[in-house]
Formats: C-alpha cells, sequence, structure tokens
C-alpha cells in the first residue's frame, strides 16, 4: 500500500471536504482517505496495482473539485492563486457594499415613480457579480446528489430576490427584500476573503521551514568552485561551507573544521564543534571555519525535508474529537434545509403579520443563513495545524493529530533509562585510590592501559585523563572482562573486579567501597600495577543534567513518572533516586518493553506515554498510546514514535505534554463555540429575532473567529 498527499481546490465548507472524501473512499483500489478543510490537503492510502495517482486525481475532479499532486505543486504559484482568490473577495465585497449601500438608501429614503425597477436592476447585478460563485458550486454539488454551504447561502439569498422580483412584476411596492439579498451576498463574501486570509495564517510554520532551506551550493567539481541552486546538487558532491553560510545539504566533513549552530534543525543553542568525518546536518549555519562537505542526503531525504514531510502529515491528521464534527457536519446542511422549510411553513401557515408568507420567507432564509457549518469544519484543523506548527518550532514533530489529544490526557510518562534519562556514554565519576597513592597516578596508569582498548568503559578512562598518550608493551584485551599490559616496565591490570580475584589479587580492603559505589550505580573498573592493586575507577552512565527538573515538571502536571530499563535492580534504583522517580521496571530486555508498557495501560485503564531513544525501544514506543522518541538531527524521520524530539533536550518532553494541552483547550474551545453558535443562533433565527443579514454577517463572524482562536496558539509558551 502506498500513500499520495493531494492539493485540493475548490472546497468551500467541510461539507465540501466530505464529499472529496467520500469520493475517494470509495474510488476502487483506496484504502483510507482524510481530506483537510483548512489546508486543502487529501492523504489517501491505497493498492498501486488496482489504481494510481492519476486515477485518484481524476475521481477528486470529477466530484467537481480540482486535484494535483502535493509534490508537483508549485507552491510560489499556489500562494500567488491564494492571493489572487483574496484580492477577487475583497473586491466583490468593495463592490457588494457599494451596491447594497445604494440599493438600501434607495430603497428606505427615496420614493418615486419607477424606484423599485432601479432598486431591481442593482439587486440584479449584485446578484450575478457576489452570487454567481455560490450559484455554480451549488448546482454542481446538487448534480452529484450532494449538499454544502453553497447550496445554503444561494437558496437564502435567492429566496429574498426571487421573492422581492415576483412582487415587483406584480406591481407591489412593499415587503421587498433586495437590499436583504444583496447584504446576505456582500457579509458572506466578506467571510470568504476574511477566512481565506485567516487559513493562510495556519500554515505560515510550514512555510517558515521550507523557507529555512538554503538555495545555493558552491559545488567543488574538477577542481573548480560554482554556485548551484541546491535542488543540482547529487549524492556525492562536496561543496565548501564559509562562515556564516548555510550548510547546502545532510552530508559529512571531508575537512576543516568548525562550530556548527544546529538551532534551525535540533533546538539546541549552543554550537556544536565539527570536523573531519562528522555528520552535518542541512540548513544549520557555519559559525567559525570554512568546511568542505561531501552531500549523504540530498532533496527529500535531508533531516530539515523530513521534518516537513512529518509536520504536513500531522496536519492533514485528524485526533478523534474530529469525528464528532464530522458526524454533525455530515448531516447538519440537509437537516437545516429541512428546518428552514419546517420554518417557512409554520410561519406562513400561523403567522399572524399582515403578510405571513412575507415574513415566513424571511425567518427561513434567516435559518439557512445562519447555520452553515464552516465553523465545525475549521475548528478541529485550524488548531491542528497551528498546534504541530508550534510544536515544530520548539523541537517537538508531531506525526499524528491523535498524539496531541492524547497527550493532553496522559496518565503516566514511562522514560527509558539508557539514552534518554542518562546520555548513553559512560563516564569516569570516581576514582578510589589505594592507602599511599595517587588518583590522578592510578588514572594515569589506567588509560595507558587502556589506549588500544576498543570497550567502551575503557575509552571512557581514556578520555577521562588529560595527559599524552605512551607507548605500552604486550598488551592484550581480555574480551568482556579487561585488559593487560606492561607499563613503564611494571605489569598492569585493570577491569572487572573478578579478573583481578581470578589472577589472585586481593581485593578485600576495598569491599565496602565497592558496595558502595555499585549502590550508587557505579560499575567498578579495579587497576592493578606490579601485583598489587592501586585503586578502583567508578564510571557511570551520566544523567542528562535537565533530568531531575523534567521529573519534576512532569509530576507538578499530575502525570506519573516511571521507569523501565534493561539494567539491574540496583543501578536502577540508583539513577530513579537522583531523579525523583519511585517506580520502576528493571532487568526489562528490549523485547519485553512492550509487554510493561502494555502492563502499565491495563494498570492505569488510561493514556501511557513511552519515552525512548526510538531504536531498540521501538516496539515499546509503538505500543504505547504516545511514544516520544528522543532524536538526534538527521535521524529524525527514523525514530519509532509518534512524537519525535529533534534535539537531544529532554525538556521536550514537557514541551510536548504541553503542547497536547494547550491545542486541545483549544480544539475544544472552537467546537464549544461553533456548536454552541449554531445552537443558540438557529432557534433565534427560527423564531424570527434575527434578519437574514444579521444571520449572514454573524456566520461568516463565526468562522473568522474560530480561526482566529486557533491562530493565539501561536504565541503560546511551551517552556
Amino acid at each position: 500500500m502506498e500513500t499520495a498527499k493531494l492539493h485540493i481546490s475548490g472546497m468551500h465548507c467541510a461539507a465540501c471536504a466530505r464529499n472529496v472524501e467520500n469520493a475517494l473512499r470509495n474510488a476502487v483500489g483506496v484504502e483510507k482517505a482524510a481530506v483537510n478543510f483548512a489546508d486543502e490537503s487529501a492523504s489517501v492510502s491505497f493498492y498501486p496495482d488496482e489504481t494510481s495517482t492519476d486515477d485518484l486525481v481524476r475521481v477528486v475532479v470529477d466530484a467537481g473539485y480540482g486535484a494535483a499532486l502535493e509534490d508537483s505543486l508549485d507552491r510560489q504559484a499556489d500562494a500567488l492563486k491564494r492571493t489572487r482568490e483574496q484580492a477577487i473577495q475583497l473586491m466583490l465585497f468593495i463592490f457588494g457594499a457599494v451596491m447594497s449601500l445604494a440599493i438600501m438608501g434607495l430603497s428606505m429614503f427615496a420614493d418615486f415613480a419607477g424606484r423599485n425597477w432601479i432598486v431591481l436592476a442593482l439587486a440584479t447585478v449584485v446578484q450575478g457579480a457576489l452570487g454567481w460563485q455560490f450559484y455554480v458550486n451549488s448546482v454542481a454539488a446538487l448534480r452529484r446528489f450532494t449538499t454544502n454551504m453553497d447550496v445554503l447561502i444561494a437558496l437564502g439569498s435567492s429566496s429574498a430576490y426571487l421573492y422581492s422580483l415576483f412582487m415587483v412584476l406584480h406591481g407591489a411596492g412593499e415587503h421587498l427584500y433586495f437590499d436583504t439579498a444583496a447584504m446576505i451576498l456582500t457579509f458572506i463574501t466578506l467571510g470568504r476573503f476574511l477566512e481565506i486570509r485567516s487559513r493562510g495564517k495556519t500554515s505560515e510554520a510550514l512555510v517558515a521551514l521550507l523557507d529555512m532551506a538554503p538555495k545555493t551550493a558552491t559545488v567543488i567539481r574538477e577542481g573548480e568552485e560554482t554556485k548551484v541552486p541546491v535542488s543540482e546538487l547529487v549524492e556525492g558532491d562536496e561543496f565548501r561551507v564559509r562562515p556564516g553560510e548555510q550548510i547546502a545539504t545532510d552530508g559529512v566533513v571531508v575537512s576543516g573544521s568548525s562550530a556548527v549552530d544546529e538551532a534551525i534543525i535540533t533546538g539546541e543553542s549552543v554550537p556544536v564543534a565539527k570536523g573531519e568525518g562528522d555528520e552535518v546536518i542541512g540548513a544549520s549555519v557555519n559559525r567559525e571555519g570554512t568546511l568542505v562537505v561531501r552531500a549523504t542526503r540530498v532533496g527529500r531525504d535531508t533531516a530539515l525535508q523530513q521534518i516537513v514531510g512529518l509536520v504536513k502529515d500531522a496536519q492533514g491528521s485528524k485526533p478523534p474529537i474530529q469525528r464528532l464534527a464530522d458526524k454533525v457536519s455530515s448531516i447538519f446542511v440537509p437537516s437545516i434545509v429541512g428546518l428552514a422549510l419546517v420554518t417557512f411553513l409554520l410561519w406562513g401557515v400561523l403567522g399572524q403579520s399582515d403578510a405571513p408568507w412575507s415574513r415566513a420567507l424571511i425567518n427561513a432564509t434567516s435559518v439557512l443563513l445562519i447555520a452553515c457549518p464552516c465553523a465545525l469544519g475549521l475548528a478541529t484543523p485550524t488548531a491542528v495545524m497551528v498546534g504541530t506548527g508550534l510544536g515544530a518550532r520548539h523541537g517537538v514533530l508531531i506525526r499524528d493529530a491523535a498524539a496531541l489529544e492524547a497527550l493532553a490526557s496522559a496518565k503516566t510518562v514511562l522514560f527509558d533509562k539508557t539514552g534518554t534519562l542518562t546520555r548513553g556514554k559512560p563516564e569516569v565519576v570516581r576514582i578510589a585510590p589505594a592507602e599511599g597513592m595517587d588518583a590522578e597516578e592510578v588514572l594515569r596508569v589506567a588509560a595507558l592501559a587502556e589506549q588500544s582498548s576498543e570497550h567502551p568503559l575503557g575509552r571512557a578512562i581514556v578520555e577521562a585523563w588529560e595527559g599524552d598518550p605512551a607507548p605500552v608493551e604486550d598488551f592484550a584485551a581480555i574480551p568482556g572482562r579487561g585488559v593487560r599490559c606492561v607499563v613503564d616496565g611494571r605489569p598492569v591490570l585493570v577491569g572487572a573486579p573478578a579478573l583481578l580475584e581470578e589472577e589472585g589479587l586481593d581485593l578485600e580492603p576495598f569491599a565496602a567501597l565497592r558496595q558502595e559505589m555499585a549502590g550508587q550505580g557505579q560499575t567498578v573498573s579495579a587497576v592493578a600495577e606490579g601485583g598489587r592493586v592501586i585503586g578502583l575507577i567508578g564510571l557511570a552512565d551520566s544523567l542528562r543534567p535537565e533530568a531531575e527538573q523534567v521529573v519534576a515538571q512532569i509530576k507538578g502536571m499530575g502525570i506519573e513518572v516511571a521507569m523501565v530499563t534493561g539494567d539491574n535492580e540496583q543501578t536502577a534504583q540508583a539513577v530513579a533516586r537522583r531523579v525523583g522517580i519511585e517506580r520502576v521496571h528493571a532487568g526489562v530486555t528490549p523485547d519485553r518493553k512492550e509487554e510493561t508498557v502494555a502492563q502499565e495501560l491495563e494498570r492505569t485503564g488510561g493514556v501511557v506515554v513511552m519515552v525512548g531513544d526510538g531504536i531498540n525501544d521501538a516496539p515499546a514506543l509503538a505500543r504505547a498510546t504516545v511514544g516520544i522518541a528522543i532524536g538526534t538531527g538527521a535521524d529524525v524521520a527514523m525514530q519509532a514514535g509518534q512524537v519525535t524530539l529533534t534535539g537531544s533536550d529532554l525538556s521536550g518532553v514537557v514541551r510536548a505534554l504541553r503542547l497536547g494541552k494547550i491545542t486541545l483547550r483549544h480544539v475544544k474551545q472552537n467546537l464549544g463555540f461553533a456548536f454552541g453558535y449554531n445552537v443558540a443562533a438557529v432557534p433565534l433565527a427560527a423564531l424570527g429575532y434575527l434578519s437574514p443579514a444579521i444571520a449572514a454577517g454573524a456566520m461568516a463572524a463565526s468562522s473568522v473567529s474560530v480561526v482566529t482562536n486557533s491562530l493565539r496558539l501561536r504565541g503560546a509558551s511551551l517552556d
């Protein structure tokens, strides 16, 4: 099964999105389809042996809308098209406002022969100029036996216009509603202009991400340097990056050294030292020296493009709360048409005014206009779009909008230990020399012995010593146990205490110290020289500096925190105590971590968030309600969770939880406003308390208000 992303044009409301979605879902070879009204996109999963992307585009076109593959979309042209559409709607609104004021002025303040015919002429021009787009879309929808917002607008404005036309043709000079028909179209056009402009702003985060990409590269070919567009780079190309320039694409440093600012991708503000053999990320900024880089990933394979892809996927997905709005909007338009008909009949038959059917028409028109489901269709996707963009700006990449809703109601956060709460790299934390020995000398002897070792503990000892390397004799590595060699003419043994005991060395004086170090989660390496033990070195996987604060912040949200690790109970408990975690699952193998997550889900009966490094934790991340993978820049899109942190800072977990809460809060506010608006406004219109013009203005205002509330998310703080 493959997934295609389509750009859909011609949608004007949630009902349009539903029509496109249904058409795609019913197409041959399509497994599932989701259409996002707010960003005019569709995500379609299909079987390529049964259908093709061309067929999918044809399905949308046959449904009466425009479609194009996202990859083939010219974003500059699309932005120009959106700008042009805004300008057209603004000009139509200005024209409609001037004409409506003229019609209203003539209707209310003028009284001369032929006045009604002049008003009719003006109203007809407005009906044609402003109403044309609604009529065309309505006819297209009705031909397909569907309904949408345009049907309601066309019915509402046409009812007022045609009734007034009938009265003029029959010589009646009272109860004319040409001004109402004109004002309806004018207000709706204003609403459409504001909506198009507002919806464009919800995609600003994605546009900003795309704008981060460098445009040119200084490529080196046959010894010559040439400026070329980044799009022309291929894997293996070498290019020069001078101080202050962006790195054109992901690659490996061939020569040179510098400090590179990767904040644009990882969110970490401290520049990272880079030298020969180090990987660099496209769009990051070279701060100091000149680098020559060999391209390893280009085009859509780069870290930045993968991030953009994740954001686009998340913006097109739907959280569970959207199902309610979709269900309501699917029956909304036909229900409102039925309600308007009932209103018309009841007012016509039971009305007490001198012109009951005239009043019936006006109230029915108000019902049609006040209930347009635009606000419902925009409530969730606009908040999700802005929320995912906000997350991306703070280094929190959301793969699926369902994760946002789940994060908002998290009950338990399960942390992996190694590489998550800790750095995943051992370092020397304690040196305990024997009596009469110096700690520096113990470290020197051990480091010289280990300088040829490939073992992580040995490398950590070498890195802790700041002296110069020196030759040793008779070096031999004892796999999994330690090393043996001769330093300064004296035999040296460094490794596990058990190895030294097997060699007949006395470690009894260090028994209490060994137990203390083990209790603190340290791995003990013993050092012997000349046949006697000269000291112990304690190594530990160092905690991330922010780990304790992050755990405290999560607890402060009322969320339970636990740890799951493959380490032994003693080491796990030592780390847990330091960060403030009370509940620990220790000795859990990678294949049993998933089982542990399942047990947590059963125990809590709620949302379990798993935080891991995204590689050996993949099954557990997938099993959790929400998996949060600690990313490492270029590997960001390879992580296994629904949420990926682009940097190594664990504070991103807190930001993700806060993002979920504030996004869901805005979704609920939007849905509450949209539902509340319709629940309150429809009865008022049916009872005759709202004129059609006011109803049209209120309907337009409701959509703009929902989008504006979503846009408030852009300024939210996640720290």
